[in-house]
């Protein structure tokens, strides 16, 4: 791979990374910031999500929310933000030579942002229906009950986005004291990928960003590794469909074994060659859709299987699941399936950096989160190197069955009655 990240620190310790590319027509700008919902504590559960949100509704040069917005729309270009367990991002694309207006409006809004008592009152409003939507959408309602089975009472088992109580009871005050604790210089990445170079993105970053404060961000609380009381969480709803994810605890973000894990994964439930496919849709006919996603976090991750059954058939898929997990544990998997998993999962991540978005994303993240960039070129290596000792080794430290929690939303649901199936 010829793309390579330029990083710099400036002064105030802010660093910024640079990934060229003279072939694209855009430049994709991106603010991390080392805050999420792990900071939070029970009283201020939503905080950084809701922050999230007010940081789009005016500063003194761009006095409301449509103001901010018309400045990233009237060049062309689209902004956004997301929030998670444990960072915040703010981003917008712009044409290549509206690189300076990208810059300069998120930098604006995360320095400048009016955080006014009565937009803060009209976008409680709205955070409460987001959390109502996602209440809506059984399948990522069933996603956040896995977090309560899988972590309890600890802030990685909450929602990110809080409950509509939290939200209601936040104001200014919270907002200030949180930006004052996480939104330090040291603990932001500003990530710019695209037809720039690094030369250009220092000089607007440096003059738009202000030295700022040193100030390293607080520790969150750490996993323990206790098991919760409650393993498998189930909501009855009146819907057609059984909605079940299944988790176990997996990896940390830089833990060694991640490549093998990567692989692992592709051949557990990615695509329509993976195991779970295979097994749960096309041999027994249980679910229309089935597969496995992972997680990194800095001290913890997971592995989830999600898929749609029939309510008769809830206890049967879960069984099945289970079963392919203890298969991976207990058999050596064959050099011809490993093969393909690797090419999949090897193809799959090069195809996922197509866009500077994508490669300012990576880069940003990765800074952030692990203070390196590793280059893809070394990453394919390491995945290519994946043995199938490794992938028995990762499945006997991953997929334990005495660790496993389960969540399920669907008709008729006791509870009750699916503990003992993840021996809860």
């Amino acid at each position: 791979m010829s793309i390579s990240p330029e990083v710099s620190t400036l002064p105030g310790d802010l660093r910024v990374v640079t990934t060229p590319i003279p072939s694209a027509q855009s430049v994709s700008i991106n603010v991390f910031v080392g805050a999420g919902s792990r900071g939070e504590v029970e009283r201020t559960k939503g905080l950084a999500h809701f922050l999230e949100h007010m940081m789009f509704k005016g500063t003194p040069n761009r006095p409301s929310a449509i103001q901010v917005a018309e400045a990233i729309e009237g060049a062309g270009g689209v902004l956004n933000a997301y929030t998670a367990k444990e960072m915040t991002c703010y981003w917008d694309q712009v044409p290549d030579d509206r690189l300076e207006t990208g810059i300069e409006v998120l930098a604006d809004m995360l320095h400048n942002a009016l955080l006014a008592p009565q937009e803060i009152d009209k976008e409680r409003s709205v955070v409460q229906q987001e959390i109502k939507r996602t209440k809506d959408q059984p399948g990522a309602w069933a996603g956040e009950l896995l977090g309560r089975a899988m972590y309890g009472d600890h802030p990685m088992g909450w929602s990110t986005a809080g409950t509509e109580d939290t939200v209601a009871a936040l104001a200014e005050a919270d907002f200030r004291e949180w930006i004052g604790l996480w939104y330090g210089a040291p603990n932001i990445v500003v990530s710019v990928a695209g037809n720039t170079s690094a030369e250009v993105v220092n000089m607007l970053v440096a003059r738009y960003f202000p030295n700022g404060r040193a100030v390293k961000a607080p520790a969150v609380i750490s996993v323990d590794g206790d098991i919760p009381a409650r393993r498998a969480i189930g909501e009855a709803r009146p819907i057609a469909q059984a909605n079940v994810v299944l988790g176990t605890p997996a990896l940390p973000r830089g833990d060694p074994d991640r490549y093998a894990l990567m692989v692992l994964n592709s051949l557990l439930g990615r695509g329509m060659s993976s195991r779970l496919f295979k097994e749960v849709r096309e041999r027994r006919g249980l679910a229309y859709s089935v597969g496995s996603a992972v997680s990194r976090h800095s001290d913890t991750g997971m592995l989830a299987v999600s898929a749609g059954v029939s309510p008769e058939n809830v206890r049967e898929a879960v069984e099945v699941i289970l079963a392919e997990l203890d298969k991976l544990v207990e058999e050596r998997v064959g050099d011809e399936e490993l093969t393909k998993a690797r090419d999949y999962t090897i193809g799959s991540f090069r195809l996922s950096l197509e866009t500077p978005m994508a490669l300012a994303q990576r880069a940003g993240e990765n800074l952030l989160m692990l203070n390196e960039i590793e280059p893809i070129d070394s990453v394919v290596e390491k995945l290519r190197a994946v043995e199938a000792e490794d992938i028995s080794r990762v499945a006997r430290r991953v997929l334990r069955r005495d660790r496993a929690a389960l969540s399920v939303v669907g008709p008729d649901i006791v509870e009750d009655g699916l503990k003992g199936i993840v021996g809860a």
